[in-house]
């Protein structure tokens, strides 16, 4: 089994290793912001502040501030583990470690196999928006958003450090068109709008608040790449501080915009950026809008492709994936064969959801299930790696408790994820009996297969 070293001399536990310190060369902190902001934001930036409007009405401005403060804590846990133990692994890398082989293999299949589920519903929705705002026939959404998933495959081909320079330039475009939008609607915005405050009752600002979770999911993606920073103990704590407050700060002011300016129509329409666009008088909105929808498919996708190929090439350096795929799990390095993996099971996804029509909710379903999977158990973990009482520590047993009352709400959507563990369980008992046939001495190598 490899394991990696503390990044920069760090004090903490040793996990010990695969991925080395990063080297100067590696990813910087702008890059950094860029790779954070486009798994934050995402998606959720087209729809969320519409939905949660006629969900919560003014209150949802509340739900943003209550889910950007439980973020805290989740973001912080896995920025402490990132920086003090860059590796490809990510949380799986972290579960072998605090919880065993068993359960780190459970973790990288929730990821790989369960999280890509959302390639699909990124990549859909993004065509979506397009369609209806430049007014293209939804006969070609299907190819658009094959041309979204195709794109960042092709980018994530030359490597992670390449595609964070693109990230850099695409998130730059997004927040500056998130900037414009608010500008351009905020006269727009009257005070009565914001009467009455609670239209719904509190329920509705739960369920916003839940629907927010979706737009705050992602933190998990940067312990992947975390071995490409030049400095990770300097640059993810930072990256991450100032990706809360830019993600945080532009759900708010989009918020804000949307119930003021739009009043009673915000959410009615499947297009919210349009309508804030058009309400402050922008000729050329849609295809302003047109460019948001295209950054942020794009820059999500190019995110998590880059995060299951370091995943899936560290998986197989374990023995979790068959060994022809470990090529590239080293710092710098380029997984290509685990891209090829990668890509072929979320175009196998699309695929299926292309079959059935585009209902995208059982794959929203089974993406969120194996991501509250994964960050539970790596909270979990966390709390046994990093050294007791320090701010991550403290973090960690704070969103400890937060991703077990999701893991309870989740109900009947965990069905997958407990496949997937019942299949990392299987995979642990053919293990074992291969070694006893083998006559395989009881020695710690064989253990690590418990």
């Amino acid at each position: 089994m490899t394991a990696l070293r503390p990044a920069e001399g760090s004090d903490g536990t040793d996990l010990g290793g695969l991925a080395q310190p990063g080297a100067p060369s590696g990813l910087g902190l702008a890059q950094g912001i860029a790779l954070y902001l486009a798994s934050v934001l995402g998606t959720g930036l087209l729809v969320l502040p519409g939905l949660a409007s006629a969900t919560a009405g003014p209150a949802s401005l509340v739900a943003v501030g209550v889910i950007t403060l439980l973020a805290v804590p989740l973001a912080g846990a896995f920025a402490a583990l990132a920086a003090r133990h860059p590796d490809p692994g990510g949380v799986a890398s972290y579960a072998r470690t605090a919880l065993g082989p068993t359960a780190a293999r459970a973790t990288g299949y929730w990821f790989l196999f369960g999280v890509a589920a959302g390639g699909p519903v990124v990549a859909v929705l993004g065509a979506r928006y397009i369609a209806t705002v430049v007014g293209i026939d939804r006969a070609a959404i299907p190819w658009l958003a094959l041309g979204f998933l195709v794109v960042p495959f092709v980018a994530n081909l030359f490597g992670v450090r390449l595609t964070g320079w693109l990230q850099l330039v695409l998130t730059g475009l997004l927040l500056a068109i998130v900037v414009i939008v608010v500008a351009v609607a905020a006269p727009a915005v009257r005070p009565e709008s914001f009467t009455p405050f609670l239209p719904h009752g509190w329920g509705g600002v739960g369920t916003a608040i839940v629907m927010f979770v979706w737009a705050f999911a992602g933190w998990e993606v940067g312990t992947h790449i975390s071995g490409e920073f030049a400095r990770p103990r300097r640059t993810i704590p930072l990256a991450t501080a100032i990706t809360l407050v830019l993600a945080g700060g532009s759900y708010l002011a989009l918020q804000i915009v949307t119930v003021g300016a739009l009043g009673e129509r915000s959410g009615r329409g499947d297009v919210v950026l349009l309508d804030l666009a058009e309400a402050g008088g922008v000729r050329a909105a849609p295809a302003l809008i047109g460019v948001v929808s295209a950054v942020v498919a794009l820059g999500v996708l190019n995110v998590y492709l880059a995060a299951f190929g370091k995943l899936g090439a560290s998986l197989a350096v374990n023995g979790d994936l068959p060994r022809w795929f470990a090529r590239g799990a080293e710092s710098g390095a380029v997984p290509r064969r685990a891209l090829l993996l990668s890509m072929t099971l979320v175009l196998a996804y699309f695929a299926v959801s292309w079959a059935t029509g585009f209902d995208l909710q059982p794959f929203i379903l089974i993406h969120t299930a194996s991501m509250v999977a994964v960050y539970t158990v790596g909270m979990i973990a966390a709390i046994r790696i990093l050294p007791r009482r320090t701010p991550g520590w403290w973090m960690a047993v704070v969103a400890s408790v937060c991703t077990i009352g999701l893991l309870l709400l989740a109900g009947a959507a965990l069905l997958v994820p407990a496949v997937v563990a019942v299949i990392a369980v299987a995979v642990t008992l053919v293990r074992r009996g291969r070694k006893r046939r083998r006559g395989a001495p009881e020695n710690r190598d064989a253990a690590s297969d418990g």
